[in-house]
């Protein structure tokens, strides 16, 4: 059997920036061995398939990285909304509409805008509410990024899991040249593996220039050694800053810079609400361009 497929890039304005993604606008009859098949085939750091909706709303997707199925994601939400409205199947968007897709994170809802002439953009509201994991010393994370462990910065977190539907380890460095500076030390990453997290790693610092957070991903352990735009990374870091914010209330904007590193730059804005000390919502959106179409054969 042949399926049509469409790759997109995603949080960029620009083709060849941002994160690959690759698309199955229609993967009715695939198993879930035959999808994680094709994950791997394409090898980008996900690839989406979808399905008619169980639930009755817009649609079912799918997610898997080359190694593994993962619940929730942000750039291939935000690109398989793209794609399928750029494919016409959500009808004229005049200038806003807004879709759900069943995951197994639970539904994830996305608005669609696309102003007079402009191009479209998608956020997505975060499946899960913000929540905080495991810590785990700075000492770990610097022998897995091949840093010192006082280029970590502890004074408001120290490294954590965070998550809104993915748990990621988020740390942050003391400046640019620090982040510029990380790679993966596997065996520093099995260490962390072995006290039972999945060392996703979210490296980011604070920035004064045109972006307000710069950032790095590494998740070697699943099949993707660098990602240059992980929204559900960005989006849980949105509710973590929000959580540590001095304000006990209030609604907080950033706009973070992703991928630089591996000459895929990508902009992603995030955001989250907080009420009464509490991270009540979080969001993450941008823009993507269409690259490529064509068919994938599958016995």
């Amino acid at each position: 059997m042949k399926y049509s497929y469409y790759i997109c890039d995603v949080f960029t304005d620009k083709r060849f920036g941002g994160n690959q993604l690759a698309m199955l606008p229609d993967a009715r009859g695939l198993s879930d061995r035959q999808m994680q098949q094709i994950a791997r085939e394409f090898n980008f750091s996900e690839s989406t398939f979808v399905f008619p909706a169980d639930e009755g709303h817009t649609r079912r997707v799918q997610i898997f990285t080359p190694s593994r199925e993962v619940p929730f994601a942000g750039h291939p939400n935000i690109g398989t909304a793209f794609v399928l409205a750029t494919a016409g199947e959500f009808g004229e968007i005049s200038e806003f509409t807004e879709v759900v897709f069943e995951e197994k994170a639970g539904l994830v809802r996305i608005s669609i805008r696309k102003p007079d002439q402009g191009a479209i953009n998608c956020e997505l509201k975060a499946p899960q509410v913000f929540s905080l994991g495991k810590e785990l010393p700075a000492e770990m994370l610097a022998e897995a990024l091949g840093l010192s462990a006082s280029e970590i910065v502890t004074d408001i977190h120290s490294p954590i899991v965070a998550s809104v539907g993915l748990p990621f380890v988020m740390v942050e460095l003391r400046d640019l040249s620090v982040l510029q500076k990380a790679s993966i030390n596997p065996i520093g990453f099995e260490r962390i593996a072995e006290q039972g997290v999945m060392p996703d790693i979210h490296l980011y610092v604070r920035s004064d220039d045109e972006f307000d957070i710069r950032a790095r991903m590494f998740a070697p352990l699943d099949g993707v050694p660098e990602d240059p735009a992980t929204g559900s990374a960005n989006c849980a870091l949105a509710g973590l800053l929000a959580h540590y914010h001095e304000s006990t209330s209030g609604h907080f904007e950033w706009r973070i810079a992703q991928g630089i590193e591996m000459g895929r730059p990508s902009l992603l804005q995030a955001r989250a609400e907080k009420k009464a000390d509490e991270v009540i919502s979080t969001w993450i959106g941008g823009s993507c361009v269409m690259v490529s179409e064509g068919y994938i054969y599958v016995d």
